[in-house]
C-alpha cells in the first residue's frame, strides 16, 4: 500500500472542523481519533448524545466519511464506548457501574495504561480478568505500587483525566532509530535538518511556536542524553536545525543508536511581531515562508524542498543505513 497523507491529513482537518463547531476542548490522539468535552456546550446544542449523532451526519454528507462515536463520563469510558459499536458505530457508557458491568469479564489490557509487560506481572499473580483485580486489589498494590492503584481506580470508573486541547501539548518530537550505530556526525546533522523540516511543518500546521528545543541521543551502550535550550519562541525549521546541530557538537563523540529533537513550552504568539525595523528582505522571506506552507498544506510536506533538504536526503540515501527513506 501507498498511503496518501496529503488526503489524510486534509480529511482529518475537516472533520476537526466539524468538531471544532461544538467545543474548544478536543484533544486530537491521531489522524482519525481525539476527545471531546462538551459539558459546556450541552445547553447549546441539545445534549451529548445529539452532539454526537450530529457529528455522526456531517462527517458522513461533508466528508464522506463513516465515524465512530462513544460517549462516556470519562475519557476512558469514551473510549471505550467509541470500540464497542465498529464500524459506523454509536455506543454510550453513562456511569461508573455501566462501565464495571461492560468490562468485568474482560483481559485487563482493556483497562487504560496496562500493556502487554504490565498484564504479564498481573497473570503471574492470578490476575487475567478485571473481574480478578476486584478480587485482588491489596495483591494488585502490592505488586505494582500506585500504577497498581491507579489500575483499581480505572478499573471502578474513576478517571481523574480531563481533556486537554491538543495545541496545549507539552511537547512534539521525532526521533530517529538507526539499523547500525553511528559516528558519523556529518550524517547526523543531515538526520536532524530533515527532523527540523518535519517538526517545523508540524508546528506550523498547529498555529504554534516553541520557546524549547531538546536534542536527545541515546549510545550504543543504551545510554540516554538530552541537551535543551530555550530562546525565543520560533516554529522556523531552520532555526530549530541549527539549534539542535549546535546542541550535537558539545555532545561527547562515540556510537549513537538513535537522535531525535524535541519542542516544548510552546505559546500562539511569534518571537516578535514585523516592525518598522524589519528589512525587506526579512519581509520576503515571511512571505516566502507563508507561501511554501501553504503549498505544503494543499500538497504535501514533500511538495517543496531547499537545496540543503534535497542535499541531506541524498546523502542519507546513499548511507548503508536507510531508515529515514
Amino acid at each position: 500500500m501507498h498511503p496518501n497523507m496529503h488526503k489524510y491529513r486534509e480529511a482529518s482537518r475537516q472533520v476537526h472542523k466539524i468538531w471544532s463547531d461544538y467545543t474548544d476542548l478536543c484533544e486530537y490522539v491521531s489522524l482519525d481519533e481525539g476527545f471531546m468535552d462538551v459539558t459546556g456546550s450541552e445547553h447549546l446544542f441539545g445534549g451529548a448524545g445529539e452532539i454526537g449523532h450530529e457529528i455522526k451526519r456531517r462527517t458522513l454528507e461533508n466528508v464522506g466519511l463513516t465515524c465512530s462515536v462513544g460517549l462516556g463520563f470519562s475519557m476512558m469510558s469514551s473510549k471505550l464506548a467509541s470500540e464497542e459499536d465498529k464500524p459506523d458505530g454509536f455506543f454510550e457508557i453513562p456511569t461508573p457501574q455501566a462501565l464495571r458491568d461492560l468490562i468485568i469479564d474482560r483481559s485487563v489490557r482493556t483497562i487504560y495504561g496496562v500493556g502487554a509487560k504490565t498484564a504479564d506481572e498481573l497473570q503471574r499473580i492470578g490476575i487475567t480478568t478485571v473481574r480478578h483485580i476486584y478480587g485482588n486489589t491489596q495483591g494488585v498494590v502490592a505488586l505494582l505500587g500506585n500504577h497498581g492503584r491507579q489500575i483499581i481506580e480505572l478499573a471502578d470508573g474513576i478517571d481523574h483525566r480531563r481533556v486537554t486541547p491538543s495545541s496545549e501539548a507539552k511537547s512534539i518530537g521525532t526521533e530517529q532509530t538507526f539499523q547500525k550505530d553511528t559516528k558519523d556526525f556529518a550524517y547526523l546533522q543531515d538526520v536532524l535538518l530533515l527532523t527540523a523540516q518535519k517538526l517545523s511543518f508540524d508546528v506550523k500546521l498547529k498555529g504554534i511556536y516553541a520557546h524549547t528545543i531538546t536534542l536527545k541521543i541515546t549510545y550504543a551502550d543504551m545510554k540516554s542524553v538530552t541537551r535543551s535550550k530555550s530562546g525565543n519562541a520560533t516554529n522556523n525549521a531552520r532555526i530549530i536545525y541549527e539549534t539542535a546541530a549546535a546542541l550535537l557538537d558539545k555532545i561527547e563523540r562515540r556510537p549513537i543508536r538513535l537522535i531525535g529533537i524535541t519542542l516544548s513550552n510552546f505559546t500562539t504568539s511569534p518571537a516578535m511581531q514585523m516592525s518598522l525595523f524589519d528589512t525587506s528582505e526579512d519581509e520576503q522571506k515571511n512571505k516566502l515562508d507563508d507561501a511554501m506552507l501553504e503549498l505544503q498544506k494543499k500538497y504535501g510536506r514533500g511538495i517543496v524542498k531547499t537545496a540543503s533538504v534535497l542535499g541531506a536526503e541524498k546523502r542519507i540515501g546513499e548511507s548503508d543505513d536507510c531508515s529515514l527513506l
